[in-house]
């Protein structure tokens, strides 16, 4: 194959969760734009229709589902949806995540099991319903996880957000799992450790941290709205067929600084 054509996703389907905007939006473009026919669940209707539009004034083809993954027994009924409009899925990608910031004596046991159920149960129940569906069947697959630095190290002590630390620590390794467990069946596992990123989620936080962040960052720079697309081509084509449960830190080398 030429280095084009590991690269090319043209006849795959790419389920992106947290498509609607954000990191998962953009990833959803890169999908798209190496010719992925695109599907994006979110818990916003409006969002997912702007989402679409926006899509497909790129000429990509996308279609939106509305769903909570963080209710986990409507997962089976979102995969229905989308395997009814789609097919099937030949590429994964767990996006979806939310936080919350508290310290840790102080963290909320309503929050903690927010973070939980959304971040790590709502990606371990969807993953196991397409790996049933639609990869174990047919031995092939591309599972990508969007995990963080933030589960690769602790914070620095004006950053609570142990929730949020711990599942993305626990969607590391569960995608070494994963990938250890599935790879006998044709399926790759691994995951995406994005650093700071300007998004919805972290514009509270980055708006008191953005100076320091960027001061002990080795690029001297946040994440861009292309800095996550070549690193997810990569993970869900022919490209990285031979890697498998493993994380790429996408953070400008603040996780080594």
């Amino acid at each position: 194959m030429s280095v084009r054509d590991l690269f090319d996703l043209r006849g795959k389907v790419a389920l992106v969760t947290g498509g609607s905007r954000g990191l998962g939006l953009q990833m959803a473009e890169a999908l798209g734009e190496m010719g992925a026919k695109v599907a994006i669940t979110a818990r916003k209707r409006e969002e997912l229709d702007a989402a679409v539009a926006h899509l497909a004034g790129q000429g990509i083809e996308a279609a939106a589902f509305q769903g909570d993954l963080a209710r986990h027994e409507t997962i089976p009924g979102l995969l229905d949806a989308v395997l009814a409009r789609v097919g099937t899925i030949d590429v994964l990608v767990n996006n979806a995540g939310t936080t919350w910031g508290a310290a840790a004596e102080d963290h909320p046991a309503e929050a903690w099991h927010k973070v939980m159920n959304l971040n790590l149960h709502g990606t371990f129940f969807l993953t196991q319903a397409v790996g049933k569906r639609c990869m174990l069947p047919r031995r092939a697959g591309k599972i990508v996880v969007v995990a963080s630095v933030a589960g690769l190290s602790g914070n620095p002590p004006s950053m609570k957000t142990i929730a949020y630390n711990t599942s993305k620590g626990a969607l590391v390794n569960f995608t070494r799992a994963l990938a250890a467990e599935w790879g006998p069946h044709g399926i790759n596992v691994n995951a995406i450790c994005p650093g700071f990123f300007p998004s919805k989620m972290t514009r509270g936080l980055l708006a008191a941290i953005e100076g320091a962040v960027v001061e002990r960052t080795p690029l001297r720079r946040l994440g861009g709205d292309e800095d996550l697309k070549g690193a997810v081509v990569f993970l869900a084509s022919e490209a990285s067929r031979h890697v498998t449960g493993q994380y790429l830190a996408v953070d400008g080398g603040a996780c080594i600084a």
